[in-house]
């Protein structure tokens, strides 16, 4: 009778899928307080000339009048972030449309002493993308151009400026899949993707970009073009130095190319939407999960209640997938495989196993690449919805796994009836998204969250920056997920490459770690 429960619960499933380090001194204030961190004040490098005229006419015979971009709505566009959070004051956009013209642009900065921020398509979340000060921004969006793709090898090599979207649908055309896909892809660029090492949704099946990417190109700041963009899976010759590139966001050189290696398409996409009661029916679920589906899991995401209330009130459109009552955590399961009949028939088998268990209280079968679509609109539109509930500091942490619902609990009485605590994130990785939404950005809110949520981190052994970089934002704070001689190295492979300190200034490392006399 219990076994019959179970599989009548099993029937709402669709069956149908779905120490310092000193400045080169040859470089010949102001000061900026930002509320994402508490009395983080952060002083312009007086050692950075500011734009003349001269360099303007320079940069016009380098690029053209097209390529100079003094518009102040085009600038006001490009000196702030997508989220409105953090604001540069840059009275220059430059935008070159080949590799030649960056290296020609870097190698003058370089010896007036410029200092740049390179940007693609300015999605970044720690304000790693915008100027802090009166930086010249190097925008690559015209070199957009896919330069090969071997069918055989599965190998693409493309321009930085590519939107990912755009290589998703060619791709798609000719058979084949990103290994990267993000909530932003109609708007980010790989170039960008590749220097800050996104993680995304795709992760547990094809891992990092540090795994996908085979080559690239990028440009030094002195100019120097370091050419590393192989096509080989399997060249153990010196150093691989273009790792060093892939999340360093653009502070020691800017990619221009990139050389990745692309799976082919499967047939099979099986797409769950389940509810859970507690958390630890959510650890379990992915652990068996993880058994029981195999190579064939290639998503294992999670949101919380809160998240789910935020999605439904704020978001145009979407419904709730699991009627009529609010569970207290959903998971969206997605399966990729070659064989349709094998992985649904396993995908079933999982889920009458996690009913009969207790695992899932409730839950759907996508029955069509709608109803996938709209299960995937859930998870990928929560940082719009908690764009548009108000003010929201995000944090972007991995724990261990049987820890990361400890913080979000933890922080809702760190911080009371002041702000909503709404969690979310890629279970499969470890990856919590830890947002905290009020009506108003405020220092007293702040002050609660921070340093708590990095301590917290640290005392754990989590890191404080799982896919989104540290830019801006968490420049000062790597010290908690990184030791001090690490950190060190850090700095010296830094002055190394970019002795005058103009790419990307204020950025990943502390300030302090670099004297100025």
């Amino acid at each position: 009778m219990e076994k019959w429960r179970a599989a009548d619960r099993l029937l709402k499933f669709s069956s149908r899928f779905a120490s310092a380090v000193n400045w080169n001194n040859s470089c010949k204030s102001k000061q900026g307080k930002y509320f994402y961190s508490v009395a983080t004040t952060v002083h312009r490098n007086p050692l950075f000339s500011s734009i003349s005229p001269d360099d303007i006419s320079y940069f016009k015979t380098i690029l053209g009048e097209r390529g100079v971009v003094q518009d102040a709505l085009a600038l006001d566009a490009a000196n702030t972030d997508w989220m409105g959070k953090y604001r540069g004051s840059s009275k220059l956009l430059l935008q070159p449309k080949n590799t030649e013209e960056v290296s020609q642009i870097l190698k003058y900065c370089n010896s007036r002493c410029l200092a740049v921020v390179p940007q693609g398509g300015n999605t970044g979340l720690v304000g790693g993308s915008v100027p802090v000060f009166d930086e010249v921004i190097i925008n690559v969006g015209l070199m957009r151009n896919i330069l090969s793709f071997d069918k055989v090898s599965g190998v693409l090599v493309c321009e930085a400026g590519c939107i990912l979207e755009n290589l998703i649908s060619f791709l798609d055309d000719e058979g084949f899949i990103m290994p990267l896909d993000l909530g932003a892809k109609g708007s980010c660029q790989i170039g960008g993707n590749v220097s800050t090492n996104a993680g995304g949704l795709r992760l547990l099946r094809y891992g990092s970009l540090h795994g996908s990417v085979l080559g690239l190109e990028a440009v030094l700041a002195n100019g120097t073009v370091l050419d590393m963009l192989g096509t080989l899976r399997k060249d153990n010759t010196g150093y691989d130095l273009k790792h060093l590139f892939i999340g360093s966001e653009g502070s020691l050189g800017i990619v221009t190319k990139v050389s990745i290696l692309t799976p082919p398409k499967l047939s099979s996409v099986n797409i769950a939407f389940l509810a859970c009661e507690d958390y630890t029916s959510c650890q379990k679920l992915l652990l068996e999960a993880k058994k029981k589906l195999g190579g064939i899991l290639s998503a294992f995401e999670f949101l919380d209640s809160d998240a789910m209330s935020l999605v439904l009130k704020h978001l145009d459109g979407v419904r709730n997938p699991l009627p009529p009552s609010i569970h207290n955590f959903y998971i969206l399961i997605e399966t990729t495989g070659s064989n349709e009949t094998f992985d649904k028939e396993n995908l079933e088998a999982f889920l009458l196993h996690s009913v009969e268990s207790g695992l899932v209280a409730n839950g759907v079968l996508a029955q069509d690449i709608n109803q996938a679509s709209s299960f995937w609109h859930i998870r990928e539109g929560l940082p719009e919805a908690l764009m548009k509930a108000g003010a929201v500091y995000k944090y972007d942490l991995s724990l261990p796994l049987e820890k990361m619902y400890d913080l979000v609990e933890e922080m809702r009485v760190q911080i009371g009836p002041a702000a909503k605590v709404v969690a979310y994130g890629h279970l499969g990785d470890g990856n919590l998204h830890l947002n905290i939404s009020a009506p108003a950005y405020d220092d007293n809110i702040l002050a609660k969250i921070e340093p708590f949520v990095y301590e917290w981190t640290s005392k754990n052994r989590g890191s404080i920056s799982a896919e989104h970089g540290l830019g801006l934002m968490k420049a000062a704070k790597i010290h908690y997920s990184k030791s001090p001689e690490t950190v060190q190295v850090m700095a010296s492979i830094k002055k190394l490459l970019d002795p005058n300190g103009i790419l990307n200034p204020y950025k990943v490392l502390p300030s302090s770690l670099f004297s100025q006399n």
